[in-house]
């Protein structure tokens, strides 16, 4: 259940596991028959809402999650599912996002191609169809400590008064085929009838709050990632091919720079910050310089400064052209060059030129989610 999400905490029924344990989480959650508070909320449509925007709503459903959390994506299609078949029932509705994208740690991005930032909400919203208002609060989270949410997704729905009638989770399993039991939709159900909610709280399951004090221990990772070693080790043409035969059971992300390559240096810090978002799963970075073996002091000069902890090889050769013949085929030959190879050696991904961070993290999310057992 927890797919070795060891960065992630995981939180049961108002109370976190962290690294030093279990601890009471950072909001009490609003009590059952509680008024709901309000808000005003910026939308990833570009719109504010209130809870006067839903006047019309005999229910409203308020649901606590967010981009990265794999748990809140196995949700989403529920989310949607619910919106869609409540539309007409005068049931509306709403999805938050609680957490400060300032309090999430990059190694808690593995399973996600996308951060929690307006901006990255605006591109989920609109690449996975999301056809209802989905709000912003990482700024202040002043809405989210009124509610409560301990953990994401964390669903609350109110009655027609705006009264709090169901607090907890969507059902009962990550996994929609085994779910037995549909809490928040037997509480819509019971409050269009007009009867009381069966259940009117349940634990959460799911990644923790972000909560803006968490920003100290993305700090803290940044401080320790910047003091990990980087070296830089002699490779052939024989070894390159090795590389991208790919023989081992890790997604290996290859990047050709050089030094006196601009964009190459340029780039360097969106492969490091890859690398740290994935490397805890099935994946692991390699870069290639295409400085020449006596440039190996300059190469590695770059590579510290721009913290690259990865598996770096210096070409030991002056044709270039055997390098990129070896690395890939299809190179048109100029640097950067970068490829995603799968176990086996098959390239999910290339690109000549300045390469495309969300296309690669989108690759990389795809092929670990789909042989994720």
């Amino acid at each position: 259940m927890c797919r070795n999400r060891w960065r992630v905490c995981l939180v049961v029924w108002g109370w976190v596991w962290a690294a030093g344990g279990w601890a009471p989480c950072r909001a009490d959650t609003l009590p059952i028959g509680s008024p709901a508070p309000d808000f005003n909320l910026p939308g990833v449509d570009g719109k504010s809402y209130s809870l006067a925007d839903f006047r019309d709503a005999d229910v409203l459903v308020l649901v606590f999650t967010c981009n990265h959390c794999p748990t809140a994506q196995a949700y989403e299609g529920r989310i949607r599912q619910i919106a869609a078949d409540y539309k007409d029932k005068k049931v509306a509705l709403a999805v938050i996002s609680p957490n400060d994208p300032q309090a999430v740690r990059l190694d808690e991005l593995g399973y996600s191609d996308l951060g929690d930032s307006l901006e990255d909400m605006k591109l989920r919203a609109r690449d996975h169809g999301f056809a209802f208002p989905y709000l912003y609060d990482g700024r202040t989270q002043k809405v989210s400590r009124a509610y409560g949410p301990v953990a994401t997704p964390h669903v609350f729905v109110l009655d027609r008064r705006r009264k709090l009638r169901f607090a907890g989770r969507i059902d009962n399993s990550e996994h929609a085929e085994r779910a037995t039991s549909h809490e928040a939709r037997d509480a819509v159900e019971a409050l269009l009838a007009g009867r009381p909610v069966p259940v009117e709280t349940t634990k959460v399951f799911g990644c923790s709050i972000k909560w803006s004090d968490k920003r100290q221990s993305v700090e803290d990772s940044l401080a320790a990632w910047a003091k990990e070693p980087v070296e830089l080790k002699p490779i052939d043409e024989k070894g390159l091919r090795a590389l991208v035969k790919n023989d081992g059971r890790k997604l290996r992300l290859l990047n050709v720079w050089a030094t006196w390559c601009g964009p190459c240096v340029a780039e360097l810090p969106e492969f490091v910050t890859i690398n740290r978002m994935y490397r805890n799963r099935d994946f692991e970075l390699v870069t290639v310089s295409a400085d020449s073996p006596d440039e190996k002091d300059r190469a590695l000069e770059v590579l510290r400064k721009k913290q690259v902890a990865a598996g770096n090889y210096l070409f030991q050769g002056d044709d270039k052209y055997k390098l990129m013949e070896a690395v890939d085929p299809k190179a048109a030959g100029p640097v950067p060059h970068t490829v995603l190879v799968a176990p086996g050696g098959k390239v999910l991904y290339r690109k000549s030129g300045p390469c495309e961070p969300l296309a690669i993290k989108r690759a990389i999310v795809d092929y670990l989610g789909r042989t994720y057992k």
